[in-house]
């Protein structure tokens, strides 16, 4: 795993997005074991499409 990145619909004075993504770090590094390392990047929205509460997106290196 080379990225994860994630959307995360809040309130204007919500500031723990980061918090709310390591469920999801969490569970690929416990999948994919030492590959599933991996850098992070998280932010707050004010809507995402269809009412969602959270977005992930991943970038994988494939061997």
């Amino acid at each position: 795993m080379v990225r994860v990145g994630g959307l995360v619909r809040c309130t204007d004075d919500f500031e723990e997005q980061a918090r709310v993504l390591n469920a999801a770090s969490d569970l690929i590094c416990e999948v994919l074991g030492h590959a599933g390392k991996h850098a992070r990047i998280s932010f707050g929205t004010n809507a995402l499409p269809s009412g969602m509460a959270v977005e992930i997106e991943a970038i994988a290196e494939v061997d």
